[in-house]
């Protein structure tokens, strides 16, 4: 039996969240300002100036973002109470299933523009910078590493984002012992800072002819890409800039001549690397990129250092306080013939959304 007036007190609370957020996110506001800065881009002033240009183009993508998915998200809530109006009138309880699902799938879009709306921070509309090292665990951990690498590509690409590798050094028998890379997209770094941390993998390694468990770690840094900001001075006394020739498959000028660039921050003892473009002012522009997006992130690893000293525990990186688990324990031995691994009762300890990519991989890859 239909029970109309549920449905209509559960999208009356649908409703008052999604109140709240128009109200977060500040949708009048943003509405006029689009209007604003769209007559400014018609300026000639401004649109012969590239750089303002596209500065002022992504703010108005990024605005335009958020009201076009609120207006989405309250279009679908409109249609799901005129469903509930149309059930109840014509009594066709046929159509119970799809307003299911739509209620669901409006419930769903809604909760993803509460989080944007919680991503308020400086820096989380910035892109993200990330490093992947390979920890204890040698070869099985370096191929940890590569299936980490993998799976955040893969996340990105459902996500929309953009993964750009700036620098890799491969393992010695297999998999990736580090790799730097960028992912670019509306609020990158504040989706993604959470997953800063130890990641520790336990499987059946297949790199063990005796099939034996094998325990894995690999660290995940990750950093807002800060074009300028005035709180970070580079001082030129302060570095040293090395060139040397790139490593790697390049073509008959890549490998020739010294396109390559490290930098070395004196003072902090950060050393960058980047060696993924062909032009060596390329390669020089996007170290100096992350240098300073790494003088960001210790600036902003020593602030919370000191609140955390003040509520009197600071957590190490280290075995007992890594951020996720992935445990896959097989205890029946049945051989799975498509991927070689060894069938079993799978536990993974997880959270957030992109361990749905690691645990399909594993199962699947």
């Amino acid at each position: 039996m239909f029970k109309a007036d549920d449905y209509r007190l559960n999208l009356k609370a649908i409703g008052d969240t999604l109140a709240e957020v128009k109200y977060a996110l500040d949708i009048d506001e943003k509405q006029k300002k689009i209007i604003e800065l769209k007559a400014e881009q018609e300026k000639p002033e401004v649109w012969q100036d590239i750089e303002a240009s596209a500065k002022l183009g992504k703010q108005i993508a990024s605005m335009e973002s958020s009201v076009n998915a609120y207006n989405e998200c309250a279009a679908k809530l409109n249609d799901a109470n005129e469903m509930v109006n149309l059930i109840e009138e014509m009594e066709d309880e046929e159509l119970i299933s799809e307003l299911d699902a739509l209620v669901a799938e409006t419930e769903k879009k809604i909760e993803a523009l509460r989080i944007r709306a919680l991503l308020r921070g400086q820096y989380d509309s910035c892109n993200a910078l990330m490093t992947l090292h390979a920890g204890a665990g040698g070869t099985e951990a370096c191929d940890w590493v590569s299936l980490l690498y993998r799976m955040y590509c893969r996340y990105a690409e459902n996500t929309g984002y953009t993964v750009t590798e700036i620098d890799r050094i491969p393992g010695d028998e297999a998999g990736i012992k580090s790799v730097d890379f960028r992912v670019e997209g509306e609020n990158a770094y504040g989706y993604l800072k959470a997953e800063r941390g130890v990641h520790r993998l336990v499987r059946i390694s297949p790199f063990d002819a005796a099939k034996r468990r094998h325990t894995s770690f690999a660290s995940l840094e990750v950093m807002p890409e800060v074009e300028n900001d005035n709180d970070v001075e580079i001082r030129p006394e302060d570095i040293r800039i090395d060139v040397y020739r790139s490593s790697g498959a390049g073509g008959q000028k890549v490998n020739k001549t010294e396109t390559a660039i490290r930098i070395t921050h004196f003072p902090t003892g950060i050393v960058v690397t980047c060696q993924n473009e062909r032009s060596q002012l390329q390669n020089k522009e996007m170290a100096f990129r992350i240098l300073r997006s790494r003088l960001v992130e210790k600036q902003i690893e020593e602030r919370e250092a000191a609140e955390a000293a003040l509520k009197g525990e600071v957590k190490k990186i280290e075995w007992g306080s890594q951020i996720r688990s992935y445990v896959f324990c097989p205890y029946t031995m049945a051989k799975d013939h498509r991927t070689g691994y060894e069938k079993g009762d799978i536990q993974a300890v997880m959270d957030g959304e992109i361990q749905e990519f690691i645990v399909e991989y594993l199962k699947k890859a």
